[in-house]
């Protein structure tokens, strides 16, 4: 049977990639505030997008979905790289655990007893929500680069760094040759806003619960907030279901809502503004991962991206686990 055409998601692509397009275009237009909103929400729902591609959509072929979302809006982030680094972490089962999820902003008690009390200073503003989203989106793009420096060195990722590179070169020459606008005025307000937007929508999705069926938040976002994240804000939902498409989220969790909501320890905000008043210069947590005595044994690097998904009750997901792929 073929694939029902992803009409939400393709209106989605039009609109990213046409917001993009006049925003870039009109720059001079626009006052610099201004225009730090409109390309921080266009970049941010560009990497909605991206994570969408990942998941298999909108066609379920992953090198067309790579190519129709992979285009590097945000420069810093070669998507082949985003996307083995998000499926390992739907892969691991010791989720936001620093050894085993890529994506985890918590560190080893081990790492943070040998780490510099200015090191320190920048992990507890990083719990804060304020802290992730100023300070975040330079601390993420620069411990990224540096560890992928680290990997060219070693002969790893040279294939996917030239095409990136290549790519960039088209952005930036529609940016700075065709629209006039500076590289700087770019990266201050498009690149780096965007990130900001995207850590405020994973601030609170995850916490280091024993239960692994409780790491995941569900934040009941308003509407503008729920487009711009692609429903991401379900996340619960998103790691029971990852294949199912962003504009089916929010049925799948209004018609299970009482049995998510119990699946996942009422582990539940809603919407951003709470969370913005809860832990704006508050530390969401101590930035050490407590560990969980009860979880598997931690796995090494080289077997993480190998392990099985987290099994998924059929209450949430409607039907059998996959492995996402």
């Amino acid at each position: 049977m073929s694939r029902r055409i992803e009409w939400p998601t393709w209106g989605v692509i039009l609109s990213v990639y046409g917001g993009w397009l006049a925003a870039t275009w009109a720059h001079s237009l626009v006052p610099g505030p201004l225009l730090a909103l409109l390309g921080g929400l266009v970049v941010a729902w560009h990497g909605s997008l991206q994570h969408e591609a990942v998941h298999g959509h909108p066609t379920g072929r992953r090198r067309l979905d790579a190519l129709i979302a992979g285009a590097p809006l945000g420069l810093w982030l070669p998507f082949p790289l985003y996307r083995l680094s998000h499926l390992a972490h739907h892969r691991t089962a010791r989720l936001t655990d620093p050894l085993d999820d890529p994506e985890s902003f918590y560190v080893t008690a081990e790492g943070w007893a040998a780490m510099h009390p200015l090191r320190r200073a920048l992990h507890r503003a990083l719990s804060t929500l304020v802290g992730r989203i100023v300070l975040g989106p330079a601390w993420i793009i620069a411990r990224f680069l540096r560890s992928e420096l680290r990997a060219l060195a070693r002969g790893e990722h040279v294939g996917v760094w030239a095409v990136h590179a290549a790519v960039c070169t088209l952005v930036l020459t529609w940016v700075v040759f065709v629209c006039g606008m500076s590289l700087a005025t770019y990266l201050a307000c498009f690149v780096y806003p965007g990130l900001s937007l995207t850590l405020l929508r994973s601030f609170a999705e995850h916490r280091p619960a024993p239960a692994a069926d409780r790491r995941s938040a569900i934040v009941e976002a308003g509407s503008l907030l729920s487009l711009l994240f692609l429903n991401n804000n379900l996340h619960f939902v998103h790691h029971a279901a990852p294949s199912l498409p962003w504009y089916r989220l929010p049925e799948r969790y209004r018609a299970h809502r009482t049995a998510v909501l119990d699946r996942n320890g009422g582990y539940l905000f809603a919407g951003y503004w709470n969370i913005a008043r809860a832990y704006a210069l508050r530390s969401k947590g101590s930035p050490v991962h407590p560990g969980a005595d009860n979880a598997p044994a931690r796995m090494s690097s080289s077997t993480r991206t190998q392990s099985s998904p987290i099994a998924r009750s059929s209450v949430v997901t409607g039907t059998a686990s996959r492995t996402v792929s």
